[in-house]
């Protein structure tokens, strides 16, 4: 039989999949996790969601997304969504830390509004049982998206406050360009921060705007059995979130989305 037992479905990937039927598409499958998102989840409300995540037996492995701390209203945001985490049972909440200040040109001192804004944040979400996960993109996005580029960026901060409190999010999609990985993925899995692992690939040529470029597991450049291999030998066994972000893959249908998700993660991932 296939091992499931560690796969979780992103919402992201089934973008255009009503929550319902998302669910219920999990159960059908054998999916035991999924990974949900604060836009989606406010469509059908954090209750209602949370309720019928719970009557299905499925487990919330991450909530998305946090952070964007270079903006204002940052820290009422980010309190709410820790707030929803703890409603919805997601032991993660991932943080997209955000581009430079408008006008800016500093990405240094952008580093620096990061580290201090998730140093103001982390009594809350200590209070709340809620983990923090910094999530490193690719330097592409650095300007206006994430400008924490690097999982030894991520780290550098995230070694600052106790690790139950905040860790790393592993993305394959970010981190698989860059040839001090491995180095830091050991040195994540030492200090106990990998907080979730997701799993995407890189394919070309990318769209404009960039940001959907993500593809299904095994349909693109990244090595993603060896980050698993990585993860696992670094002390992580947790969940493995698909997370793919592609107009394509959003057009289909669901139910046949997911079936390949699981498909790609069976041959590529495990």
């Amino acid at each position: 039989m296939s091992d499931l037992s560690r796969f979780s479905l992103n919402q992201a990937t089934t973008k255009r999949w009503p929550m319902e039927e998302t669910v219920a598409g999990c159960v059908a499958a054998g999916v035991p996790g999924i990974g949900l998102w604060r836009d989606q989840v406010d469509e059908l409300g954090v209750e209602r969601t949370a309720a019928l995540v719970r009557a299905a037996g499925l487990r919330v492995t991450t909530l998305c997304r946090g952070g964007f701390f270079t903006v204002d209203g940052w820290f009422d945001d980010n309190r709410r969504a820790i707030d929803e985490a703890v409603a919805l049972g997601a032991p993660v909440l991932v943080l997209v830390s955000g581009g430079l200040p408008a006008g800016s040109r500093d990405v240094d001192g952008a580093r620096r509004i990061v580290a201090d804004a998730i140093g103001e944040l982390v009594p809350y979400a200590r209070a709340a049982g809620v983990q923090l996960a910094i999530e490193p993109l690719h330097p592409m996005f650095a300007s206006d998206r994430c400008v924490i580029a690097t999982l030894g960026n991520a780290l550098d901060i995230a070694e600052e406050f106790p690790a139950a409190a905040v860790g790393v999010a592993i993305d394959t999609y970010h981190l698989w360009w860059d040839d001090q990985v491995w180095v830091q993925l050991a040195r994540a899995g030492a200090a106990g921060r990998i907080a979730c692992f997701q799993v995407a690939d890189w394919i070309t040529p990318l769209p404009e705007g960039v940001l959907l470029g993500r593809g299904l597991p095994g349909t693109g450049c990244v090595e993603l059995r060896r980050f698993r291999e990585a993860v696992d030998a670094a002390g992580y066994s947790g969940p493995i979130e698909v997370e793919v972000f592609h107009e394509d893959v959003w057009s289909r249908p669901g139910a046949d989305v997911l079936a390949d998700s699981i498909k790609g993660y069976l041959e590529h991932v495990v």
